[in-house]
Order: structure tokens, then C-alpha cells, then sequence
């Protein structure tokens, strides 16, 4: 049985027969071809037994070239698919790049099983995977391809409008804006949220914390999971697809990917209790309608127990601190979604949900003094941000950005990166279909933060002049508008390339060569660029090495072919100047044989091209 076969076959087709293998049946569509690709060509036995059944059904006949053909397709998916090796995971935000079996992510409460997105995506997606192992693309193919579309792009005419913050109290509890992603949308009152770009990106998780945390005493709050959100097809139905979410407590510092670092607690709706990225069995599954109830106890030294209620039945302590951990620091609470929404109670004249546990107090009803109030954004773009990274692939610019914002928690930066995309991506989908939309999404988030006050770092390669600039005059009205060039010696840049490529990010040589020769440093404009900074190689010696480089890759590219120009005898006439020819057969009628013939072809034309047609069929005279 072919692989392209396989594809043709159902989901529900897909998931009896791994059924019947005894493997996982769960997952998008993508990942049930794969697996089910997998066993047919790993378990002779047992493919051999299905293919039989398939040629019977199908009568699919193949030769040893095609199946030949089709192993080192399915080679390429299992390595670039490879689920992460087994062992505890270490803390940090280094680890949240990696990759996340589908199981560990999806949200699959008993009676709402999980369903594949729309055929239509996984065709695309799966485009790019039977490619020549040579040719995958990584990330700074989707970087460049992106950077490329700026040289059409135009700047919006006119100011741009301003999503200013109104003046609101201090102590008004709601989710916070800023700190959330930028794909996180908080609803008109503040309690409610969801994925802004859920039904284009369905693999995106979006995450958010409250304005206000505690340090002490019994406290809790309650959030109900709203809705999931169902996409529409071409023929009006609904399309259902996987959807996830995490609930708990944070501190401020840690990841908006609740559970994924350490003081980072969560309760996963498949039953799970996740911190650090590691997991553990706990409570109840819950779904669209549950409301969860989160509940932080603070003993006198400092320490603290955090436990979960599910409408309204308690489920036990799923996480107990110790003081000289938390280190008097307050937890806030936090959320995470993918594809629905939720929302808060933080009405505080509204009676909770469900009655509070004995000698706790809701947050909304905790007096403003006990409150801590989270960091705030700044009030306007004139007193915002935003530093533009330039570099080639793997020169450094994401680690120096992380060490930066390290360096300066004061000013709360929004780190806008492919890579910080693709860690919002913990499951579902193919590496390549990942890198594809987090590319695109970035597009739409850096529009976005072009007209909301904040202070962010556009995290990419930004090697052709088109892209720097467009940005630059894009977060025109900014406070700063900075440059930030790594450009390190020929020897640390292999170096750190191959550091890369043991850590499994592929860079292609294509893409890579690509990247050199368009690759144009920024230099000192004063129209757009307000700071200029060169980190470790300088100006003058970056620019003498770039060329270098450029010389070089353009000695290893192919040549670009030019499209041969046609004919003269296959050209066609050119229309004259001011109108559409006449049909032939009224040139015919009329005995004109030129143009020159006609009377009043030169005035005044008002028929819309697309409209001549009616005027032809209708007998319109006059011309």
C-alpha cells in the first residue's frame, strides 16, 4: 500500500486500523498517516496483512521502485518527527523548545473526543514532508520567505491608530493585557479571553496572567472552560478540532506556557498536574461547561499548598511549596488555551459559582492591601520600544535577546520570535507545518504591536533592507526604534551554526547561501533608526566580511536562469491605446481594414472592459 493511499483513507479509517495494531488511534490527520505509514513499513507481518486487504479493495499494485520510494518517505517523517527521549526533562526556558508527544498537550475528556483539522490543512502540510532529506526546510527558509513578501508590503496610509489603555483603578482585577501573549485576546470586561488567531493558526496556545496575585492567607478564584471553538468549511459545517488548556498559579517572571517552568503550577484539563514540563496523573478530565476552582493556602512560614476543585467537588493538593522556594513572592493566577475560551469570575458583586471552601476567601473579594498589583505597560508608543535583531541564521541574536530581557525585567519586553512561536506550538502537526504558520503569524504580530503600546524585540534575521526598514517606519511614533547587529568572526559563526545543528535545528545550505548574499547591514538613517549598535564584530568589519561572504555564495548558488523571450510570431497584437479591438466580423461587415478608419475611436471610452461584452451582444451603436 502506497502512502499516498493512506492519505486518501479516512480519519475514521485510519484510526480502525491502528486500533487493530493496538496502537494509539489519537491525533491529527497527519500523524495517523505517519504512524499508520510506520507500521506498514517497520512490521512485516502485520503490513502485510493490511496491504493484502488494500490491494483486494483497491487493487493497488506496486513496483520495488515505489516502495523503495516510499521508505525513504517514511525514514524522512520518523526522523523528522522523533518523539523526545524519555527521562525527566530539565527546568528552564531552554527546555520549552522542544518537542511534545500529541498525547501530552490535547485536551480529550471522556464523551468529546479529539478531531483531526480540516483535510485541506494536512494536504498542506503534507507537501513538504516527502521532500529529499537534503531539502527540508527549517526555520530560516520560513524566516526569509517572509522577509521577502516586505519588498511588496505597503505602509498604511495615514497615522496609525493607537490602542491606547484607558485610565482604569489600580485595583480593578482583570486579565492583564500586556502580560499575556500578543495572540491572546482579553475580552471588552476583562474576564474573558480566548486565541485571537484560533481558527487560521488551531496550533497556537495563548496564554495569560491576572493583574493581581497573592502572598498569603487562603485564597482562591474560579475559572469555567466557555466554549470550543469550531471553524467553518466550504459546505457551511462546523469543523471540530483539538483543544486544550492548563490552569493555575505563576510567578510573574516565569513563561506565559503555564506548567512549563519551574513556580509555574498547573492543572491540565486531561487530567494531569503539570510543572517544570513534567507531568503527573491528577484529578478529573474536564471540558466545555466544567468550572475549576484554584486555591492557593499560604502557612504562616511562607510556604503554600495549591489544590483544585471541579464544579465544585475538591480533588486534592496538587502541589505543596516550600517557603525558601517561593521566597515571598507572589503567585498569579494564570491560564493557557488552545482553540476555546474561557472565562473568570471577577464580578465582586456576583456570588461564586460554586460555594468556597471553609476559610477561604475569593480573590475579587480580598481587601486591594493584600492584593500585589502586576507590572503595567507603557501608557503610549511614545514611551514605548523596540529593538530590531539583524544577523544571519545561528549568529546569536536569541540568546543575546533572552539575556537582555534578563538583564532588564524593569521594562517587561515582548520577545517576537519564529522560535518563541514554535514553543507556543507544543503538539499537534508537523515540524514543517509549525515553522510555516509561526512564520506567518509572526507577520501579523509584529502589525499588531506596531499600535499597542508596549516594548518588544522583533527576534528574526531581518538580512534584506526592504524588511528593516518596512519595520522600522512600521513602529514609526516609538519612543526608540534600535538596531541590534550580531555579526560575530567567520570561525565563531561555525561554530555556533554547528552548535545548532546539534541541537537539531537544520539550516539548509540553500536558504543559508541566500541569507548571505541578500543580506544588507543596517546603517546610521535618521528617519528611522534612532540607535544603531554593532555587538561584537564592528561596522566597518562586519561590512568588509559580508562581502566576503557574498562573493562566496554567489560562487556556490546555481545560476539564476532567464526565462527565454518568445518569439515575435507567438507574440500578440497589442491592444490599442484607447480601447479594446472590435470583434472581427464587424470589421468585416463594415469593410474597415484599419484603425484610422474609425470615427470617434479617440474620444471619450466609458465602457468598462468588463462590461463590453453586454454592450457587443446587445447591437450598441455608436462606434
Amino acid at each position: 500500500m502506497k502512502l499516498s493511499d493512506i492519505k486518501k483513507l479516512k480519519v475514521a479509517e485510519l484510526r480502525s486500523r491502528l486500533n487493530q495494531a493496538g496502537l494509539d488511534s489519537r491525533g491529527l490527520k497527519v500523524e495517523l498517516v505517519e504512524r499508520l505509514w510506520s507500521l506498514l513499513d517497520n512490521n512485516g507481518g502485520q503490513r502485510g496483512n493490511i496491504h493484502e486487504q488494500d490491494v483486494q479493495r483497491q487493487g493497488i499494485t506496486e513496483t520495488p521502485e515505489t516502495v523503495v520510494a516510499s521508505t525513504s518517505s517514511s525514514l524522512l517523517l520518523s526522523t523528522s518527527h522523533a518523539e523526545p527521549a524519555s527521562g525527566t526533562p530539565p527546568c528552564g526556558p531552554a527546555d520549552r523548545t522542544r518537542e511534545f508527544s500529541d498525547s501530552s498537550t490535547q485536551t480529550e475528556a471522556e464523551g468529546i473526543p479529539r478531531c483531526p483539522l480540516p483535510n485541506v490543512d494536512d494536504c498542506q502540510a503534507e507537501k513538504i514532508e516527502l521532500e529529499p532529506a537534503e531539502e527540508v526546510r527549517g526555520r530560516a527558509f520560513y524566516e526569509f520567505k517572509e522577509e521577502i513578501r516586505y519588498k511588496r508590503a505597503k505602509l498604511p496610509q495615514g497615522p496609525l491608530e493607537e490602542d491606547e489603555g484607558k485610565e482604569e483603578d489600580e485595583d480593578t482585577l482583570k486579565l492583564h493585557s500586556y502580560d499575556s501573549h500578543l495572540h491572546f485576546q482579553v475580552g471588552p470586561d476583562g474576564a474573558c479571553g480566548q486565541p485571537r488567531f484560533w481558527d487560521r493558526f488551531p496550533l497556537l496556545w495563548s496564554g495569560c496572567r491576572l493583574t493581581h496575585g497573592v502572598s498569603q492567607g487562603r485564597v482562591g478564584f474560579e475559572v469555567r472552560l466557555e466554549r470550543r471553538l469550531l471553524s467553518s468549511q466550504s459546505d457551511g459545517s462546523e469543523s471540530d478540532q483539538s483543544y486544550g488548556i492548563r490552569i493555575g498559579w505563576s510567578l510573574v517572571q516565569t513563561s506565559l506556557l503555564l506548567g512549563e517552568d519551574a513556580l509555574s503550577f498547573a492543572y491540565d484539563g486531561r487530567a494531569r498536574k503539570v510543572t517544570c514540563g513534567r507531568e503527573e496523573e491528577f484529578g478529573e478530565p474536564f471540558c466545555e461547561g466544567d468550572i475549576i476552582g484554584c486555591y492557593a493556602s499560604f502557612s504562616t512560614d511562607g510556604g503554600v499548598q495549591l489544590s483544585f476543585h471541579k464544579n465544585g467537588r475538591f480533588l486534592g493538593v496538587a502541589f505543596s511549596l516550600e517557603a525558601s522556594e517561593l521566597g515571598g513572592r507572589a503567585l498569579f493566577p494564570h491560564v493557557i488555551c488552545k482553540s476555546c475560551a474561557v472565562r473568570f469570575l471577577l464580578d465582586p458583586t456576583a456570588p461564586p459559582w460554586y460555594p468556597v471552601p471553609p476559610g477561604f476567601t475569593t480573590l475579587v473579594a480580598l481587601p486591594a492591601m493584600l492584593r500585589h498589583r502586576n507590572a503595567s505597560a507603557p501608557s503610549s508608543r511614545a514611551q514605548s520600544e523596540v529593538l530590531l535583531m539583524v544577523g544571519l541564521p545561528g549568529s546569536g541574536k536569541s540568546h543575546w535577546a533572552k539575556a537582555h530581557i534578563q538583564q532588564h525585567p524593569e521594562k517587561n519586553y515582548k520577545l517576537l520570535g519564529t522560535e518563541e512561536l514554535l514553543s507556543c506550538m507544543m503538539s499537534g502537526g508537523a515540524r514543517e507545518r509549525r515553522l510555516q504558520q509561526a512564520a506567518q503569524c509572526l507577520t501579523e504580530l509584529i502589525k499588531m504591536a506596531a499600535h499597542t503600546p508596549g516594548n518588544y524585540i522583533l527576534d528574526q534575521c531581518n538580512t534584506l533592507f526592504s524588511a528593516q526598514r518596512y519595520k522600522l517606519q512600521l513602529f514609526s511614533g516609538f519612543g526608540r526604534r534600535a538596531a541590534v547587529v550580531l555579526f560575530p568572526s567567520a570561525d565563531e559563526w561555525k561554530r555556533r551554526l554547528s552548535e545548532r545543528q546539534k541541537d537539531g535545528e537544520n539550516i539548509p545550505e540553500t536558504a543559508l547561501l541566500k541569507h548571505q548574499v541578500s543580506c544588507s547591514l543596517p546603517e546610521q538613517l535618521g528617519d528611522v533608526l534612532d540607535e544603531l549598535r554593532y555587538v561584537e564584530l564592528e561596522q566597518d568589519v562586519a561590512q568588509t566580511l559580508l562581502r566576503e561572504y557574498k562573493d562566496e555564495a554567489r560562487r556556490l548558488l546555481p545560476p539564476v536562469t532567464k526565462p527565454e523571450k518568445p518569439k515575435k510570431y507567438l507574440l500578440k497584437k497589442r491592444p490599442h491605446e484607447h480601447g479594446p479591438p472590435l470583434p472581427p466580423h464587424w470589421i468585416r461587415g463594415s469593410g474597415m481594414k484599419s484603425w484610422n478608419n474609425m470615427q470617434c475611436w479617440g474620444q471619450h471610452w466609458t465602457v468598462p472592459y468588463h462590461d463590453q461584452a453586454l454592450y457587443y451582444a446587445s447591437g450598441y451603436e455608436g462606434y
